[in-house]
C-alpha cells in the first residue's frame, strides 16, 4: 500500500481561473463554494474565476478563496475514495490540512480563515510591513542577519521554505536593512508583493482576538497524522492543536523542517492539493536526490486525471 501525504498551499499560490473547471464538474465543489460565500459574504466564485487579480490578492479575500479551492481539490480526490495518511499545510494552508484530517469541519474551516483574513488585513492597515525572500543563505546566517537588523525596527523570519530560501518579515526599514546585510555576504533578496508583514510582531495586535475566536470552534482528534508549521511535529490532542494554531499567527512557518519530517516517515506520494505549484517547486529543492517518493500537484481537472491515472 502506498503512503500518501497531502500538502495544502497558502497565500502566494492564487491565480485567476483557479477552481473553475472543478466547479463545473462536481456538485460537491459547487456546494463548498456556496458554503464559503455564505460565511464570508464574498462572491468567491467570481473572484476566483474572473478576478481581477488585485482584488483576489487582498488577504481578506484571498484567505477564504485559496482555502475554498484547496477544499475543492480535496473533494475531487475524495470522490474516488482516496485519503491521505498524513497532511500538512503552508501557513494558511494548515487550515485545509486540519480539515482534511477531520480536526475542523468545512463550515468552521471557512469561518476561521475568513476571520483570520479580516484580522490580518486590519493589522496591515495599522502597521505598514514588508516581506523579502532571502535566497542562497542557510537559516543560521539569516537569523544572525535578522538579529543585527533588529536595531532598525521589527524584523524576523517568517518562512523557512527550503534550505536556502527563507522569507523575512517586519517593518520596511528593518527588512531592507536585513536584506542589504544578506546581499553583502552573498545572498539574494527578492521583495514580495504582500500587503502586510505576516508572521511578525506587527500583527500581534490581533493575536489574542484570533485566539479567542479559535476558542469558539470545536476541534476534534485528527483522523490522520498532521505535521504543524510551528513545531514541525505531529500533535493529536485537540486542545494542544488549538494552542498551536493560535501561536501560528505570529510564529515562523517551519516548512523545510516539516518536509524533512515527512521524509522520516517516509511517504511514497506527496501531493500538492490546491492552486499553483509553489509547494511542488519547494519539494524538489528539499527532497533528497535519491528520495523514491513521487510528487504530484492536483489543482484542476487535467492534473487530477494525471494523478488518478497513476495512483488508482
Amino acid at each position: 500500500m502506498k503512503k500518501y501525504a497531502f500538502l495544502f498551499p497558502g497565500q502566494g499560490s492564487q491565480s485567476v481561473g483557479m477552481g473553475e473547471d472543478l466547479y463545473r464538474e462536481y456538485d460537491a465543489v459547487r456546494g463548498l463554494f456556496d458554503m464559503a460565500e455564505e460565511i464570508s459574504k464574498i462572491n468567491l466564485s467570481r473572484l476566483c474565476f474572473k478576478g481581477p487579480i488585485e482584488a483576489l490578492t487582498q488577504t481578506v479575500n484571498l484567505q477564504p478563496a485559496v482555502t475554498t479551492v484547496n477544499r475543492a481539490c480535496l473533494a475531487a480526490i475524495e470522490k474516488e475514495g482516496l485519503r491521505p495518511d498524513v497532511a500538512a499545510g503552508h501557513s494558511l494552508g494548515e487550515y485545509s490540512a486540519l480539515n482534511a484530517a477531520g480536526v475542523i469541519s468545512d463550515e468552521d474551516t471557512f469561518r476561521l480563515v475568513h476571520r483570520r483574513g479580516e484580522l490580518m488585513h486590519r493589522e496591515s492597515q495599522k502597521n505598514t510591513g514588508a516581506m523579502h525572500a532571502i535566497v542562497g543563505l542557510e537559516i543560521d546566517a539569516v537569523e544572525t542577519i535578522v538579529a543585527r537588523a533588529e536595531a532598525q525596527g521589527v524584523v524576523s523570519v517568517a518562512n523557512h521554505n527550503t534550505a536556502q530560501q527563507i522569507v523575512i518579515t517586519g517593518s520596511p526599514g528593518a527588512v531592507q536593512a536585513a536584506s542589504a546585510l544578506a546581499v553583502e555576504i552573498g545572498g539574494k533578496s527578492i521583495p514580495l508583493k504582500v500587503s502586510g508583514a505576516w508572521h511578525s510582531e506587527l500583527i500581534r495586535g490581533a493575536a489574542e482576538e484570533f485566539k479567542a475566536y479559535l476558542d469558539t470552534v470545536g476541534f476534534n482528534e485528527p483522523q490522520l497524522a498532521v505535521i504543524f508549521n510551528v513545531t514541525a511535529e505531529q500533535e493529536s490532542d485537540p486542545d494542544r492543536i488549538r494552542t498551536i494554531m493560535a501561536s501560528q499567527f505570529c510564529s515562523p512557518v517551519k516548512w523545510y523542517d516539516t518536509i524533512r519530517r515527512l521524509v522520516d516517515e517516509p511517504v511514497d506520494v506527496l501531493v500538492e492539493v490546491g492552486p499553483g505549484r509553489v509547494l511542488a517547486g519547494m519539494l524538489r529543492k528539499i527532497l533528497p536526490k535519491d528520495y523514491p517518493g513521487k510528487v504530484y500537484n492536483v489543482s484542476n481537472m487535467k492534473t487530477l486525471e494525471k494523478f488518478f491515472s497513476e495512483n488508482l
